[in-house]
């Protein structure tokens, strides 16, 4: 079989191809075509506009041979081929749009999954699949659910582990911190914080989720209040003050 070699290699001339070790002379259309694909350079695939399309039917219709046209305006033979067998089937070039595949759910659906989701944060991909179905008779994959609920910003999020605080917590604290707003370094300098850090042994997978909007960790509806630890741990106290601070003791 004919094995094409470039024209430009030194060890082929030109209009010549190697067949074995011998060289054989290319027939007039095969030359055009193999100089032809050579300049082409197809360096990702782009779509034809309407203008475009409409430039190589005028050609092709004036007497222009298809491999005139390829050279010509650098597009590959085979698309225009397509493009003019198109124009004989139907007479029209225009690029056909698709419109994709078909929504599985409606909007009423959509709506169910967000109002279902905001009420229970904690819910889970599966569940919700699995109430939507029981509701409405649509079955939906996991994916689709990432999906409409990504639509309107909720997204799976880590919730924010705190202690909980009641309101006279929250009443002292703010009572505190105006009472202090206004001291001066040298007040603040004879006060010392101290805190202490329980390090739990055991392993926390922490893998409960909860469904939540961008810039909203810290909102109330997003936390999960926590203050019992179960398990074996280290309970470590510390110290600080105004450019000083205690060594790090364990209790």
């Amino acid at each position: 079989m004919a094995r094409i070699v470039r024209h430009n290699d030194e060890s082929v001339r030109e209009g010549y191809i190697r067949n074995g070790g011998k060289e054989v002379k290319l027939f007039t259309s095969a030359l055009k075509a193999f100089q032809c694909n050579n300049r082409i350079v197809m360096a990702q695939r782009k779509h034809l506009d309407d203008f475009l399309r409409g430039r190589i039917i005028a050609r092709l219709e004036c007497g222009r041979t298809q491999l005139e046209v390829s050279e010509e305006l650098g597009i590959a033979q085979s698309v225009i081929s397509r493009l003019w067998q198109r124009f004989q089937d139907d007479g029209n070039v225009s690029r056909c749009y698709s419109t994709g595949r078909p929504r599985v759910t409606t909007p009423n659906e959509d709506r169910y999954l967000a109002v279902t989701t905001k009420r229970n944060r904690r819910s889970t991909v599966s569940g919700l699949s699995r109430q939507l179905s029981s509701a409405t008779g649509t079955t939906v994959s996991r994916q689709t659910v990432y999906r409409r609920l990504g639509h309107i910003g909720l997204y799976a999020r880590r919730p924010v582990r705190c202690v909980p605080l009641t309101a006279t917590h929250c009443r002292l604290r703010l009572a505190w911190s105006r009472e202090h707003a206004l001291w001066t370094p040298q007040q603040w300098s004879c006060v010392m914080f101290s805190d202490e850090s329980r390090f739990s042994l055991q392993s926390d997978s922490r893998r409960t989720f909860i469904w939540r909007a961008p810039a909203t960790r810290y909102h109330q509806e997003n936390t999960i209040e926590r203050h019992r630890y179960g398990g074996a741990g280290w309970l470590v106290w510390g110290g600080i003050m105004l450019g000083s601070r205690t060594d790090l003791h364990v209790i």
